[in-house]
């Protein structure tokens, strides 16, 4: 399998949303984010696929919601004051991330972006399109929202077989 796309560059800068995940920095192209709010109480749609932690109400709409932390490691975030949902819209499709806390944007030129490593991409490995380096810290992870949407998608499928 091809590895995904580097993130979009405009102009040769990329701008990123960093989001705080168990004490991790994890990262999305802000040209894919609608805005940040407060998590708010979700109401659990039933046999929707695993990674859909729920739905919330904004601004007259309903949004699916799906938990960073289920998504990328298995376990669902313990609900906790001052997290937030990233809505964001990839592919036609509008959806919230759950995320620990929201802390910046990082714009930066295209070049600090690395790509992910070859031997992860050569297995197949899509969930991070690249990798920034930063001084005093760790790497922050760029997610592609595109696999993580064909996650949802797949979890959907899995689920609904007999």
């Amino acid at each position: 399998m091809p590895a995904e796309r580097a993130p979009a560059a405009s102009g040769g800068r990329v701008e990123l949303a960093c989001l705080e995940l168990r004490g991790r920095v994890v990262a999305i192209e802000l040209a894919h984010v609608r805005e940040i709010v407060r998590a708010e109480a979700l109401v659990p749609l039933p046999f929707a696929p695993r990674l859909i932690e729920g739905v919330m109400e904004l601004r007259g709409g309903v949004v699916p919601v799906v938990d960073l932390g289920r998504a990328l490691d298995g376990e669902p975030l313990a609900p906790a004051r001052g997290q937030r949902v990233a809505l964001v819209e990839v592919e036609g499709v509008r959806f919230g991330l759950r995320a620990e806390a929201a802390l910046d944007v990082l714009s930066l030129d295209a070049s600090q972006v690395e790509p992910t490593p070859a031997l992860a991409a050569q297995a197949g490995y899509g969930a991070v399109t690249g990798i920034v380096r930063r001084e005093g810290g760790p790497p922050v992870l760029i997610l592609s929202l595109e696999h993580l949407l064909a996650s949802i998608e797949r979890s959907g499928v899995e689920e609904s077989r007999p």
